[in-house]
């Protein structure tokens, strides 16, 4: 797949393979959509203040915004991809049909047809397996909001297009990506199999297929190869929207769906903090706010939790306080193109407010963010300087290439979880830097007084004899006696207030809440507060915050540092119970 750059923007907006293109092309010789044998329901409704935007030209998408009243959102040139994924994805579409009195249906009308006229016989953008998936699931539950009111020639196009995207993802489905842009593909076939007129023999096969993917995909605890939390929650909506389209249309229960839900609802109520967010890690953000619980209730699965690890995440919880740890190692090799550096991190939020944090995905923002996002130093755990605990593959040139996999990284990431009198804690370490230092990152985390305490230790250990020779190599590189630099990084929410406390000793936070914290170290190493960038999907730009840096030197086969993070007792607020409760 070859990319083009964007005439203003200099981004890059990617063009469809040749296989695509001929499939799109010739899709118009396949089955023909004759009509609908049922229109289901849209299963999140849409946001009538996003539909307002629409409606006044402000188009809103992948971290940019055009201002463009009066005009079809497909005269306009996307500035990033992001932006093109979600205008060709359709998302918004129920944001038109959200607004009261159906005041959205004629612009709805109009920009699905103008979409049609452009692109529907399979030339232009968003001819891609996942996004065609997508587009079409929007399509036909909005069908009815659509086809009201239509011209018959108009009502024979939107049939027409529709068939021609169920034939597309017949022939292509396969080729979409492993992981959630198969399934959105799938997705869209099964949708325009049960749907659909003349698509009706290929449900079965397509049922099939699923059943494969969600064995492949998806593992026994209810993870992803990728490990994106935001991920397997759109895998997991899609796999519950199959199961109610089944039950709608009066067919048996499919074992391998049912299966892979029950197997993934603990998983993503163990991924989400006390707020009702995701824990953002590769690639992955918050969710969009309500939907990982608005998901968690429609697929009806009993409210349970997973014991030990959820997809290589330690989670920790005491009164309102949780906090969710990285304790597995990141995907490596080609499909690690949105994995992160980031073993060991964690993040910490308190009620309705996250206080520790990691920066996030700056995939959604100007091309040189999104290496920024993926690096060690970008998360809340330690980094040696200079060398991240995993590294990206050959042919990663700064911002040549923008989607580098990691190549290098932890093999073995050890966990321990216990439970005290006073709380609950975990023990892990990696060792990403055994090979090029000798040295064994070694984190404990220990949650405790009801949530009012965190206490930390970090720790860099050379082992064994070979570990120490490979460190002594590394020491004699370095200038005499200077030692080698290391730092833990605390990132900050932007909603945060941070300051220097105790002559130089402490930092004290403020959260939005006016709740209280205090951040306190052994005194080994200088403290410090400097800034940060947080990856907000909802905002045009990175949000600027801060961040509590500890940094350190070691010089000998060993070092530890202690750190704590403590909310005073005489401060708890009533009544702030999480949204992540009301499931």
């Amino acid at each position: 797949m070859s990319d083009t750059l964007h005439p203003m923007t200099g981004a890059r907006v990617p063009r469809l393979s040749w296989p695509d293109r001929f499939a799109a092309l010739g899709a118009g010789f396949g089955p023909r959509a004759r009509g609908f044998l049922w229109r289901p329901e849209p299963r999140f409704p849409g946001s009538v203040v996003a539909g307002r935007q629409l409606m006044a030209g402000n188009f809103r998408f992948g971290g940019a915004l055009l201002d463009a009243p009066g005009q079809s959102p497909w005269a306009l040139s996307a500035p990033n991809e992001a932006f093109s994924d979600a205008l060709h994805g359709f998302e918004w579409l129920g944001d038109l049909a959200a607004l009261p009195k159906a005041e959205g249906r004629a612009t709805a009308q109009a920009w699905v047809l103008d979409w049609a006229r452009r692109y529907g016989r399979g030339r232009g953008p968003g001819w891609t397996p996942d996004l065609t998936g997508r587009r079409q699931i929007r399509w036909i539950t909005h069908a009815l909001f659509l086809l009201n009111g239509m011209e018959r020639a108009e009502s024979r196009a939107f049939h027409r297009t529709l068939g021609r995207q169920a034939s597309f993802l017949l022939t292509r489905w396969t080729h979409a990506t492993p992981g959630l842009a198969r399934f959105e593909a799938l997705a869209g076939l099964i949708y325009s199999s049960a749907a659909l007129m003349g698509m009706e023999r290929q449900l079965d096969p397509a049922l099939d297929a699923l059943a494969r993917e969600c064995a492949r995909e998806i593992d026994a605890e209810g993870g992803i190869a990728t490990r994106n939390p935001e991920d397997l929650l759109e895998v997991f909506i899609l796999l519950t929207w199959i199961a109610q389209l089944l039950a709608e249309t009066g067919r048996a229960p499919d074992p391998a769906v049912d299966s892979a839900i029950l197997r993934i609802a603990p998983t993503l109520r163990s991924l989400r903090h006390a707020d009702g967010s995701l824990v953002r890690a590769h690639g992955g953000g918050r969710g969009a706010p309500g939907r990982l619980v608005a998901a968690l209730v429609q697929s009806g699965v009993r409210p349970t939790q997973v014991k030990g690890l959820a997809m290589g995440f330690a989670r920790l919880a005491q009164g309102r306080v949780t906090v969710i740890a990285d304790a597995a190692p990141p995907m490596l090799g080609p499909r690690s193109t949105t994995a992160h550096a980031g073993t060991l991190s964690f993040e910490l939020t308190s009620a309705e407010d996250p206080v520790i944090v990691n920066c996030g995905s700056g995939a959604r923002f100007e091309p040189e963010w999104r290496l920024v996002g993926r690096a060690t130093d970008s998360h809340s755990t330690l980094g040696l300087q200079g060398h991240a605990s995993s590294r990206f593959g050959p042919g990663s040139t700064g911002l040549d290439d923008q989607r580098p996999p990691l190549s290098e990284g932890p093999t073995e990431v050890l966990v321990q979880e216990q439970a005290t009198e006073a709380g609950q804690g975990v023990t892990m370490s990696h060792d990403g830097w055994r090979r090029s230092h000798g040295l064994t990152h070694l984190r404990n985390l220990a949650l405790e007084d009801q949530g009012t305490l965190l206490r930390g230790e970090d720790a860099l250990a050379a082992f064994t004899p070979a570990d120490r020779a490979v460190l002594d190599t590394v020491y004699r590189r370095l200038p005499s006696d200077t030692g080698l630099r290391y730092a833990l990084r605390f990132h900050l929410h932007p909603d945060v207030t941070a300051a220097i406390d105790m002559g130089g000793t402490a930092v004290s936070l403020t959260l939005k809440s006016g709740e209280t914290w205090v951040f306190r170290h052994s005194g080994n190493g200088e403290l410090a507060l400097k800034p940060s960038v947080y990856f907000d999907s909802r905002r045009l730009r990175p949000r600027a915050t801060k961040q509590i840096v500890l940094s350190a030197r070691m010089k000998g086969y060993g070092t530890v540092v202690g750190w704590s993070l403590a909310r005073p007792i005489a401060f708890l607020p009533a009544g702030r119970l999480g949204a992540a409760r009301r499931d």
